[in-house]
């Protein structure tokens, strides 16, 4: 990891028509404004107000919230506002499922995240976050988390760790382009 890698210009053999700019290779903790960690509470049943993501409630293979077993945190929510998901929000699980990942969506409503996850809020002005979420769903991804957990005894996947992890990136419009093809 080397700055002459950021330098290194990638361009990619197939594209979208009207885009010629090289890629850029960018670390994930440049794509966000800042990595956070989720509430530490235990689960009570759906309040019918607060949703409460935890990593058993993102689908394994959609990377969909699963609204199967809905719940709500059980704690005071007073403070709760910077648990709150907002739109833009990549979420990682740091144990357990390790690399799952689910974008939120405002469709959801008021979710609260649970502290084994961590929130990745993307930059929007500069980064696509369905860009960057469909960045985790590729085979690169697989093997950052499967080489980057085994380093440790407790196998898990911090913020820092999940910052390091590098991505080829384009111009916004294209990001949002190739985000939006996904997306379908």
């Amino acid at each position: 990891d080397n700055e002459n890698d950021k330098n290194q210009v990638l361009v990619p053999a197939l594209r979208f028509t009207g885009f010629s700019d090289g890629w850029a290779h960018y670390h994930l903790r440049e794509a966000v404004v800042s990595f956070d960690y989720g509430l530490n509470a235990p689960a009570k049943p759906y309040d019918f107000k607060n949703k409460y993501l935890r990593i058993k409630d993102i689908d394994e293979i959609s990377r969909t919230f699963s609204t199967a077993d809905l719940t709500s945190p059980d704690t005071d929510l007073v403070d709760s506002d910077k648990y709150l998901a907002r739109e833009g929000d990549l979420f990682f699980a740091r144990t357990g499922s390790i690399g799952r990942t689910y974008l939120y969506s405002k469709d959801e409503g008021k979710v609260l995240f649970a502290g084994y996850l961590i929130r990745g809020h993307i930059k929007q002005d500069l980064f696509s976050p369905d860009f960057v979420f469909y960045n985790t769903l590729t085979n690169g991804y697989y093997s950052f988390v499967k080489t980057t957990s085994a380093r440790s005894v407790q196998p898990g996947i911090n913020a820092q760790e999940y910052g390091s992890y590098k991505l080829a990136i384009p111009s916004l419009p294209e990001q949002q382009r190739i985000g939006a093809l996904f997306k379908e």
